[in-house]
């Protein structure tokens, strides 16, 4: 490994951690839709949760400390996010590839069937830009998990040139988390029928993105920190 490299990952070690956590207390949070997804996990049930690729910049901070299983993609981009959620508590993969794919999903097949939580970003790492794999879906259907959408949006919310247009936002923002209603997905499903599931999440983690925008803009002053 070069010795910038080197350089790079000590740095990330260092600072990440502390950073993103100063940079979202600073903030104002309000987080709704919660409930549902508390009680799955208060009852042991395996969730998948799911967020468009553009919605990811606060997953390190807000799920932390959970051992929460993501899968992160091994591209140079997904070591800042894998080296500070290992920081974190989260059980983190990485995955790419036909042979690291088979790897990280048989792994999430196993976190999921002894009660667990995985992260699947399902239009990653290079998009389209929303459009919903079925990855989700059927790692849904082999174990008997929930798929719960999540998103967010911020006050001062801005949109990078990137191809999914990644939000980000600066400190003391105003900041709505959202969680949809959790999906299950029937294990029998497949053609016509799993396509027409696939469309029914893709829309609920768009209509979700929508509501996140109207939430955000409706914080007080006072919101409490998360």
């Amino acid at each position: 490994m070069a010795l910038s490299e080197r350089l790079r990952r000590a740095l990330i070690d260092v600072l990440g951690k502390p950073l993103f956590w100063t940079w979202f207390k600073l903030c104002r949070w309000t987080v709704s839709g919660e409930e549902p997804y508390r009680a799955l996990r208060r009852s042991g049930k395996p969730v998948v949760l799911i967020m468009w690729h553009s919605r990811i910049f606060i997953v390190p901070y807000f799920f932390r400390k959970r051992g929460i299983m993501p899968l992160v993609s091994p591209s140079r981009d997904g070591e800042i996010p894998a080296r500070i959620m290992s920081r974190w508590g989260y059980k983190v993969l990485r995955g790419s590839g036909s042979h690291a794919v088979a790897k990280a999903w048989a792994a999430m097949v196993r976190e999921l069937r002894a009660g667990g939580e995985v992260i699947i970003v399902p239009d990653g790492p290079r998009g389209p830009s929303r459009a919903l794999k079925e990855g989700c879906l059927k790692l849904a259907q082999q174990t008997g998990a929930l798929i719960v959408p999540f998103s967010f949006s911020a006050s001062r919310g801005r949109c990078l040139r990137s191809w999914d247009r990644f939000l980000v936002f600066p400190p003391f923002s105003r900041v709505a988390a959202v969680f949809g209603r959790p999906i299950a997905v029937e294990a029998g499903l497949a053609g016509e029928k799993l396509e027409k599931a696939r469309q029914g999440v893709e829309k609920a983690l768009n209509d979700l993105d929508a509501a996140a925008v109207s939430k955000a803009a409706a914080i007080p002053p006072a919101a409490t920190d998360y």
